[in-house]
């Protein structure tokens, strides 16, 4: 199913002429040098293409003949380009060089006078590159590289002198094979194109497809054969997926150590906007990431994603591997399924913000880190973040690992802000409707109607911090710094401290203002159980705490009508 999704889609890129998608046999390669020689074979300087980009430098990409399968060990020279121990013997690699001439002697079309003049500036027993200034960048990095004529505008590649019908392309024929991809009868590959662009894996990149040790295979078959996938059908999922892995992909976000791709059927305004709901502001521009997700809720919201709702929507996320590129995540269905399923999240999390907070809705970037050591997503803990994804997409319920990092952030820290508050609800709605365990659904704001413990102790410990700031004005630190921790996992141990306390601060304020929040107290008090403070909390009625603490504190900056 993967594999046939990104076959189909790298059709639809090739069906587009906007798109630069490379042919069969070719693909886009960056060559930070091209080697400029005269008619005569004579070398005349190097032409660096890199152009600087933030704060490096970046290699222009060209099109160029396909490398010919996976080159971990032996001699496999590229056709009209390489790097530069293929090309100038570096490193005392004249084996890798005689391997390159030999490979443009018997697959380029020698006939042509580019190609002798080529032939002829490689044969040649002359060194003069080396006092060229890109020389001593050339040689400690080793980059790939292409050939020029001077005064011709294009480099030495291209179909006229490369053949797919040469031997280097049926000289590993295994007969005709069924596709499993296509079903039709094609020549097998036995070794897929590698999988660059995926986080955490080297620079030669890995493979979702591989049977490179005799353990992987089965009655006999070697490589490729154990899961037979034709040259035409594993050339254009491996260049779909390498389009999708790009460094300038557009169809592509990291969460954690997952990176995850995504494409649709065909262009949607959904594909354009899904990832700003999972990617962090840049810096070039903060607010367009807020201004997207704003901008996906309200096309779904108000139904204008339904035009596209039946369009097929895949998602792929993949993981480093020793081995090889590691699925983590797939999940495929229509643009509206996925839309509905986000709209819920949206829903889920939302609850009463400050006037201050102008931002009303939230990429996953920022609830993740939220719940985060320092705000960090490398802290965030591991495979949380994958699984999160899942839960949006799915609509199934949030991990309890969320709910334990948010309130384990917030006792750290003791800080309850909106998005905290927001998470911890979200969780206990989803998880109460899901399970269907009749639990009070916990509202947008405060709710004088619920009467759960932890909800109404977190409200009456809002209220007492309430007391003492206004008693104090300009106090450093309220109970809540001191408090905070042991009064929302074990009330019974502190809130008749925290009580007696309040009458102290209390008697300083004018007689309206107490008499109000008097009666507040009492008002909170009258819903805690008859036996008394809890004497402890569960999980879910320390998030309630949060939630209510939070709600209550918004309640006081909140205007009211008369």
């Amino acid at each position: 199913m993967i594999l046939q999704a990104l076959y189909d889609y790298y059709q639809r890129k090739a069906a587009d002429p906007e798109n630069k998608v490379a042919p069969q046999g070719f693909e886009w390669k960056e060559l930070p040098f091209i080697i400029i020689i005269d008619e005569n074979g004579k070398f005349v300087h190097f032409e660096d293409t890199r152009t600087i980009e933030g704060n490096r430098k970046r290699a222009k990409k060209f099109l160029v003949p396909q490398m010919p399968g996976k080159r971990t060990s032996g001699l496999r020279a590229n056709i009209l380009w390489d790097n530069a121990e293929y090309i100038f013997a570096l490193n005392n690699s004249d084996n890798k060089k005689a391997a390159f001439i030999q490979t443009i002697e018997k697959e380029a079309d020698t006939s042509l006078p580019e190609i002798r003049i080529l032939l002829k500036f490689l044969q040649a027993e002359n060194n003069e590159y080396i006092y060229d200034p890109c020389w001593n960048e050339i040689s400690t990095t080793n980059p790939f590289m292409s050939f020029r004529i001077a005064g011709h505008p294009d480099l030495l590649i291209g179909d006229v002198f490369y053949s797919l019908n040469s031997p280097r392309k049926s000289s590993d024929n295994q007969g005709n094979n069924v596709c499993l991809i296509t079903g039709n009868s094609d020549v097998l590959e036995p070794l897929h194109t590698s999988i660059k662009g995926i986080a955490g894996t080297n620079t030669t990149g890995g493979s979702i497809v591989s049977f490179n040790l005799p353990a992987f295979c089965s009655f006999g078959k070697d490589q490729g054969q154990n899961a037979p996938v034709g040259k035409i059908a594993a050339f254009a999922y491996t260049t779909a997926l390498n389009m999708l892995t790009d460094k300038d992909s557009e169809n592509k976000f990291r969460i954690a150590d997952m990176t995850v791709v995504f494409w649709a059927e065909k262009q949607t305004s959904f594909e354009n906007q899904f990832p700003f709901f999972f990617t962090p502001p840049t810096k070039d521009d903060p607010d367009r990431n807020a201004q997207e997700v704003k901008a996906l809720y309200e096309s779904i919201h108000s139904g204008k994603i339904n035009t596209e709702g039946n369009t097929p929507f895949y998602i792929l996320g993949l993981a480093p591997n020793a081995a090889r590129i590691s699925i983590r995540l797939w999940r495929s269905g229509k643009v509206k399924e996925f839309a509905d399923h986000i709209i819920q999240h949206f829903n889920d999390l939302e609850i009463v913000r400050g006037k201050k907070d102008e931002r009303k809705y939230y990429s996953l970037f920022n609830l993740m880190s939220n719940i985060a050591l320092e705000y960090k997503m490398d802290n965030v803990p591991p495979n949380l973040a994958g699984k999160i994804v899942e839960c949006i997409l799915d609509g199934s319920p949030y991990p309890v690992t969320l709910q334990q990092q948010c309130i384990r952030r917030i006792r750290a820290e003791q800080n309850i802000n909106r998005i905290r508050a927001a998470i911890l609800k979200g969780y206990l709605n989803r998880k109460n409707r899901i399970y269907k365990t009749n639990e009070k659904q916990i509202t947008m704001s405060l709710d004088l109607e619920n009467t759960n413990q932890g909800y109404l102790c977190g409200r009456l410990f809002a209220i007492l911090e309430k007391i003492q700031e206004e008693a104090q004005p300009g106090i450093n630190a309220t109970i809540k710094d001191r408090y905070y921790g042991s009064a929302s996992s074990t009330p019974i141990a502190v809130f008749g401290k925290l009580l007696s306390l309040s009458t102290h601060h209390l008697a300083k304020m004018n007689p309206g203002r107490k008499t109000n929040l008097e009666k507040l107290i009492q008002e909170v008090m009258s819903g805690i159980s008859s036996n008394g403070m809890p004497a402890h909390l569960s999980l879910d009625e320390q998030s309630r705490f949060a939630i209510g603490y939070y709600h209550q504190r918004q309640d006081f900056f909140t205007k009211k009508e008369n």
